[in-house]
């Protein structure tokens, strides 16, 4: 039985993810993870804490082989917690910090520990986890948005080295950092301004690109990042 996963399907891009797996019919169970609990129609819904190590090990021991974990959970900016890109190294905030990087380094990086052990071993699996191109230290041009930065630089490291440690054990298993563009959601609600209309998406066309360019990728592509046109994106 082929099943997939999908862990933050209540947001923007999670719910979009879960929305065309099932419209692709290509899995006989889909997995949705989100705080509520509640899934999208055609899904088999549990409850994620991402903060809580103990309910995405307890939804993993459920769940039997995976041949596809997507991990859409991030942070960029919440208002009430008094989380917001930073302009200057002046802004910084540990405790702004440290939240930031429990949501898009540690949160994944706790998926992955128990999600890694059910791709299969004797067929191609993927691990995907979307990260983004303000990530990557080779393309950085303008600085600022420390925290978010580096914590998906984080977890950039991460992923290459789960596919190092994949490769031994699960030749055929992928994991990637995907990248989904600017997307019309409440991530980046407060930043789209200035983004021209052809270049803002929405979330079901990103997350139907992304799973095409995850269809195309070999295991030689392990350990990498792809923009949703499937073009790598330098770490």
């Amino acid at each position: 039985m082929k099943q997939a996963c999908v862990f933050g399907a209540s947001g923007g891009i999670g719910a979009a993810f879960a929305r065309q797996l099932v419209a692709s019919e290509r899995f006989d169970r889909i997995w949705a993870g989100s705080r509520s609990g509640i899934a999208p129609a055609g899904t088999q819904g549990f409850h994620l804490d991402l903060m809580d190590e103990g309910s995405i090990a307890e939804a993993c021991q459920s769940m039997g082989a995976l041949d596809l974990v997507i991990v859409a959970t991030g942070l960029l900016q919440d208002e009430a917690a008094n989380i917001r890109p930073e302009k200057s190294f002046r802004a910084l905030d540990a405790a702004a910090m440290a939240q930031v990087y429990a949501v898009n380094t540690i949160g994944p990086a706790l998926i992955a520990k128990h999600s890694l052990p059910l791709l299969p071993k004797d067929r191609r699996g993927v691990f995907a986890a979307i990260s983004a191109r303000v990530g990557s230290i080779g393309d950085n041009r303008l600085g600022g948005w420390h925290a978010y930065r580096a914590s998906k630089a984080a977890l950039n490291m991460l992923i290459a080295n789960f596919a190092i440690e994949l490769a031994r054990t699960k030749p055929q298993a992928l994991a990637v950092g995907l990248h989904p563009g600017t997307v019309d959601t409440g991530l980046s609600a407060p930043f789209k301004k200035g983004v021209p209309q052809a270049k803002l998406f929405t979330p079901d066309f990103s997350a139907s690109a992304m799973l095409s360019v995850l269809d195309a990728l070999t295991p030689s592509d392990s350990g990498k990042l792809f923009a949703w046109d499937g073009a790598p994106i330098p770490f």
